[in-house]
């Protein structure tokens, strides 16, 4: 089947309601989705702008992975496709570019992509100071101090396995999704974005033996806060962030269900790999 759409295919738009999310305050995504808006009118499309409204049947967002990730949840929630156009340069989720979004959006509104299921987790605190708070993380859920505080220790358990008190700057449990975010950065392993499994990394750990640890989906990741004499905040996907208080409980899980992520028809995920890491640098690749 055609990625791009034909203005004699005869067949209605299957997708009438899109929500659009646009990086605020930036001149490319606002001109991009002025250009969209452009594109779509006469079209029957309805628009709805700056929020993820429960009527949509798609959700587009113009910018980075960053506002990716700021709507990610939402789009979960709601089970809504999720189309990211990268306003900037490549991203690993934003994977559609610029010059490819018309002929994106009319597969969008024929229904002719191809989704990329992605694993989600969520996220409870339980305190005795407050009622339980709960999140949605596409990429990662990150424990860490203060930014002039000393180390902390991260007593934390798989399952009903105790794993280890690990004492550093923190931990960071990800994703393969997120494996290429700040998992990568401090030293963790890149997970193929079909795997359904968690990564537990340390942060700066004090303690040479700490090192990443790979878990099956199946293993709910608990993190309690023992003892706190400095600032511990916990971030979920770089977008949502909390502070954490002695006697408060992190409950990291799967998410029941997957992400509709829309997958990208020029490039796969070991092109966006090679080129966001630069693997390709100096070498002549041999594509016959």
């Amino acid at each position: 089947m055609s990625w791009y759409w034909s203005a004699l295919d005869p067949s209605p738009a299957m997708i009438k309601h899109i929500s659009l999310i646009i990086k605020k305050d930036a001149p490319r995504p606002v001109a991009a989705a002025k250009r969209l808006e452009e594109y779509l009118s006469g079209r029957d499309i309805t628009i709805t702008r700056e929020t993820v409204s429960a009527k949509s049947q798609a959700v587009v967002v113009i910018g980075g992975d960053g506002t990716l990730l700021h709507v990610a949840g939402l789009a979960f929630h709601f089970g809504l496709p999720l189309l990211g156009i990268n306003a900037g340069s490549l991203g690993f989720i934003t994977e559609i570019m610029l010059d490819e979004m018309e002929p994106a959006i009319d597969a969008l509104i024929e229904e002719r992509f191809e989704l990329d299921r992605r694993m989600m987790l969520a996220v409870t605190v339980k305190s005795e100071q407050h009622d339980d708070f709960h999140y949605f993380a596409l990429n990662d859920v990150v424990i860490t101090k203060g930014a002039m505080g000393h180390m902390i220790t991260l007593p934390a358990w798989a399952g009903d396995s105790f794993l280890s008190s690990y004492r550093g700057d923190g931990l960071i449990t990800a994703t393969a999704t997120g494996s290429t975010a700040y998992n990568l950065s401090a030293g963790g392993p890149i997970m193929h974005p079909q795997l359904e499994a968690m990564v537990i990394t340390p942060i700066c750990p004090f303690a040479l033996s700490s090192r990443p640890l790979l878990l099956p989906s199946g293993h709910a990741v608990t993190i309690n806060i023992d003892h706190a004499p400095e600032d511990i905040s916990m971030v979920v996907d770089g977008q949502t962030g909390r502070e954490l208080y002695e006697g408060d409980r992190v409950i990291i899980e799967k998410a029941k269900g997957f992400l509709k992520l829309i997958r990208s028809p020029q490039r796969d995920y070991f092109t966006i790999l090679r080129e966001k890491l630069g693997w390709t640098e100096g070498v002549k690749l041999d594509t016959a």
